[in-house]
């Protein structure tokens, strides 16, 4: 019997050093805030936050607020004795934001090319090979190099491989954000092409809506979500993008089940500015061309802290018939404040039957569109829920921000 307890005991304390190795590590390592945002940490009990800062005043335990914009340390401690960890904490000026609302088209170029899928190789035997197997290399990795050779575009691998002869290449990919190394031996077809047998992309062009656009900085962010591929479901990363004008060519109505769709063209289009940031929070880039975003710069309005947003009536901006953008009704009817790990802020309901009539509720095309309560900028539609096309989600504005922030 003692030596049961004894185990159960050791579990119990197994678990327990566990649980606060996990919180720990949920703190994060560095935070940005914008001037009079509250900061809440999650903790355990004997875990406690310490500021020693003229820019951040300390509330309660675990619980500050950002006073001046400037930069902080706060520590992390255990038992007011045992230091766990700094937080850097970068405190943002109050910053306005010009809510757009405007259909555009977005164009990325990926760093390296995008794994999307793999297939056997007929060789000049024909027998059927996987050069690729055993290489370690999986769908939704990106190559970067072949043989020590920077490779931008599908053109690129092919040409670098049939350079090889049929030598083995020494193939550098990019896996889970790290580095690897393998090496793959092309086989030759019946056309004398030598083929790793992997499927390989390097653009990706669709359309979304622009949230907002930051004066002082020229830059914009949009869709409120990054842009995955179609293959994969991977965030793409990209070495470059462009936004661009765009021209709706129809829509399609979304039913339960069945979510809707804004259909545009990208071709012939004039140019908005350039793409640096594809993140899970959405893209985010400069603006060269002021006027291919149609701004009303009247309506410019300041980024709403989460303690300002609250359940009840809202609006949202979209452009849906290549004229102008028109104002909508929603309800926020959920919000989580201290979610900053996905794009899932507040859920949302459309109540507009004008907007209703034309999409059915949200579609594919909306992300992006900006959601302002009470004359102030609240953030951005994200998602629709598949089974209800009149509810989603949306992501805080100040996450937005603080993202094209990161940009420049």
């Amino acid at each position: 019997m003692k030596r049961t307890i004894k185990k159960l005991l050791f579990v119990f304390f197994l678990l327990l050093i566990y649980t606060y190795v996990l919180a720990i590590e949920n703190i994060p390592n560095d935070l940005v805030i914008f001037e009079g945002e509250n900061i809440t940490m999650k903790t355990l009990l004997g875990i406690h936050v310490r500021v020693d800062s003229e820019t951040i005043e300390t509330v309660s335990n675990n619980k500050t607020v950002s006073k001046k914009p400037g930069k902080a340390t706060m520590q992390v401690s255990l038992f007011d004795n045992i230091l766990l960890k700094d937080v850097s904490v970068d405190i943002l000026p109050k910053t306005k934001v010009i809510p757009v609302g405007n259909i555009a088209g977005v164009k990325l170029y990926t760093s390296g090319v995008l794994v999307v899928g793999m297939s056997e190789i007929e060789g000049l035997d024909q027998k059927k090979y996987k050069p690729y197997e055993n290489s370690g290399i999986k769908e939704g990795d990106t190559i970067t190099q072949i043989n020590d050779k920077i490779i931008r575009s599908t053109e690129e691998l092919m040409t670098t491989v049939n350079q090889a002869k049929g030598k083995a290449v020494k193939v550098k990919y990019i896996q889970s954000e790290q580095t690897k190394e393998c090496s793959i031996e092309p086989v030759e077809t019946a056309n004398h092409q030598y083929k790793l047998g992997l499927w390989v992309r390097d653009s990706a062009a669709g359309v979304g809506t622009v949230t907002f656009y930051e004066p002082s900085s020229k830059t914009f962010g949009a869709l409120g979500h990054g842009i995955t591929d179609i293959d994969t479901e991977e965030l793409i990363n990209i070495a470059s993008g462009e936004f661009v004008t765009t021209r709706i060519l129809n829509i399609t109505k979304g039913e339960s089940g069945n979510p809707g769709k804004i259909q545009g063209t990208v071709e012939n289009q004039r140019n908005i500015g350039k793409i640096f940031k594809n993140s899970q929070f959405g893209i985010y880039g400069t603006v060269d061309n002021l006027s291919g975003l149609n701004l009303d710069t009247s309506k410019e309005m300041e980024v709403a802290m989460r303690d300002e947003i609250h359940l009840g009536k809202a609006t949202i901006l979209c452009n849906l018939d290549n004229q102008k953008v028109e104002e909508y009704e929603i309800e926020i009817e959920k919000i989580y404040k201290e979610n900053n790990y996905n794009n899932k802020s507040m859920q949302i309901k459309v109540t507009d039957q004008r907007l209703i009539e034309k999409t059915g509720g949200i579609i594919q095309g909306m992300s992006g569109s900006p959601v302002i309560q009470n004359g102030k900028f609240v953030g951005a539609v994200t998602h629709v829920l598949v089974n209800n096309p009149q509810e989603g989600y949306a992501v805080f504005g100040d996450i937005m921000l603080k993202q094209a922030k990161e940009t420049k």
